[in-house]
């Protein structure tokens, strides 16, 4: 009959980044996490900035790279005209329900 079921180490030391380590079960030999119980903001109550490998600073790098980016030769024609101011859902709804309204009195008026 084969074996399918992992190995079990009872003695798995877990290590984290900031220095702790603890010992528990597991199908791996020794594991190695990022954050634990100890360095978590949920668990230690202080807001603490985790930045893994400068993701940050790149996102802010490419960002603003492409705000100083050359523009196309091509342009785009600037509509001139007024534009009315956007309308949200409520505003139409409610203006439609003034029309009715009005119809509906005129209706009856005639």
């Amino acid at each position: 009959m084969k074996h399918v079921h992992a190995d079990w180490h009872d003695d798995t030391a877990v290590t984290c980044s900031c220095g702790n380590t603890f010992v528990i079960g597991s199908t791996s030999a020794d594991l190695q996490v990022d954050i634990c119980n100890k360095c978590h903001p949920f668990f230690t109550g202080e807001q603490r900035f985790v930045d893994r490998q400068g993701r940050v600073d790149k996102f802010l790098k490419k960002m603003a790279a492409a705000g100083t980016g050359t523009k196309s030769k091509k342009t785009k024609k600037i509509d001139t005209t007024p534009a009315e101011d956007p309308q949200s859902y409520q505003e139409i709804l409610r203006n439609q329900q003034i029309a009715l309204r009005s119809a509906a009195k005129s209706q009856k008026a005639a």
